[in-house]
């Protein structure tokens, strides 16, 4: 019996290992291209001077490539088999078109391989959840993302500073950093080999033969029926909803409001936007962590959609004085890192012991589906109004949504209380 416990710790010991291993190593390798990509936009808009319409689609296409990340993730529900294959191969695809960017001067072309990018890095979410629900127990999962999303933000916080000033000497480089950086992105493939194969029954290798148009609804009516049966996770989902259509709205103008408003370099906008966010959401992390183990989802969520809501502030506030936009990006960083938290391991929370991958893609289409209106909603009120009304009404975005959490966690607990 002690034989039998001993290699059951040893098994745990060794999957914990190894898929955090190379769950970070392939983190690491990425931080270069991430701190190139983050300031996309904002090269497009200075080196090639895109058009407001442009800028917008780049800002919508984050989101709204999650609608079709999920065809990318809904090929593993239930199949268990496919899990590390289909995170090895959007791993070499996500980064293969920015391989060509030294070669082409078309704008469109380049938010293309943008979206392209971002809706495999979507695409993998649900692949990665429920390796990381199989694979590591307890609050070691949320340390282990918790690091690794750290590494997502600090590494390129402190590269960027060296991309912004490359950038502001040297400004055509931008196009060979791009094609280096993706480079060791695809070598990064090597630590995905090592993922330790889940455990799978002849059951889950059995896919039934359905027709186009069934696979072109499935994720659809999946998440659609998961959202009637769970009324919990379809509160979490309208809060959410609020506050990322919020920050999804402010998104949409912030390349004109550096650039035509506070006149900023890119050494300038590197600091903001990558060391002082970087910096908040690495020193951030573990306190997020341990609140996410004492604190209703939902009241954990109406804190950080809170924050969110104060982001705008400061940076009307950075036309007074610049110091306070390196203020509203240390205040950003923070709200992020509680944010990344809860987007990416509420699916395991909601599911308990069943699977979470059919969560995750929820989650992922519904950052889809609002993506396909608040940065073309921000654009608009921007051209009609000005970059004032769009911070603001994307400050009062995430109010509402910090209401609509704050009520719904009350209920689920007088739910909670009625039912003991």
């Amino acid at each position: 019996m002690l034989i039998r416990q001993n290699m059951t710790q040893q098994t745990k010991d060794y999957l914990l290992q190894s898929t955090r291993s190379s769950f970070l190593w392939t983190r690491i390798l990425n931080v270069p291209f991430f701190a190139v990509l983050s300031l996309l936009p904002i090269i497009l808009y200075k080196e090639l001077q895109v058009t407001a319409l442009q800028i917008a689609v780049s800002v919508a296409l984050k989101p709204i490539s999650a609608l079709l990340a999920s065809y990318w993730s809904v090929s593993i529900h239930k199949r268990n088999d496919r899990l590390n294959s289909n995170i090895v191969w959007a791993n070499i695809l996500r980064y293969l078109p920015f391989l060509f960017f030294p070669w082409i001067d078309s704008a469109w072309l380049m938010i293309l391989a943008f979206g392209s990018y971002m809706t495999l890095n979507r695409g993998v979410v649900p692949a990665w959840m429920e390796i990381f629900k199989r694979n590591i127990k307890g609050e070691s999962r949320e340390r282990v993302f918790a690091f690794g999303s750290v590494l997502d933000y600090l590494g390129p916080a402190v590269l960027c500073l060296g991309t912004g000033l490359l950038l502001d000497d040297f400004h055509t480089y931008w196009r060979w950093l791009f094609f280096g950086t993706a480079l060791l992105g695809i070598v990064s493939t090597y630590f995905l080999y090592r993922l330790p194969p889940i455990p799978t029954s002849r059951e889950d290798c059995e896919t039934p033969t359905v027709s186009f148009s069934e696979k072109l609804m499935q994720p659809w009516k999946q998440s659609w029926d998961l959202i009637r049966e769970r009324p919990d996770f379809a509160k979490f989902q309208v809060g959410f909803m609020f506050g990322g259509s919020g920050l999804i709205v402010i998104a949409a103008i912030l390349p004109m409001f550096f650039v035509d408003v506070l006149h900023l370099s890119y050494i300038e906008m590197a600091l903001a936007i990558s060391l002082c966010k970087g910096a908040a959401f690495a020193a951030s992390s573990p306190l997020w962590v341990r609140l996410f183990h004492r604190m209703d989802i939902f009241y954990f969520s109406g804190l950080v959609t809170v924050i969110a809501a104060c982001f705008p502030f400061f940076l009307l506030g950075a036309q007074l004085h610049l110091v306070l936009l390196y203020g509203a990006y240390l205040l950003y960083g923070f709200m992020q890192a509680g944010s990344e938290l809860v987007w990416h391991m509420s699916g395991p929370e909601f599911a308990k012991e069943g699977e979470s991958s059919l969560f995750s893609q929820t989650n992922v289409l519904a950052v889809g589906v609002r993506g396909c209106v608040a940065p073309f909603f921000g654009s608009w009120l921007y051209t009609c109004t000005s970059s004032t009304m769009v911070l603001l009404f994307g400050s009062a975005l995430c109010l509402i949504a910090t209401e609509r959490m704050f009520r719904y966690g009350s209920k689920e607990a007088a739910i909670k209380v009625q039912a003991d």
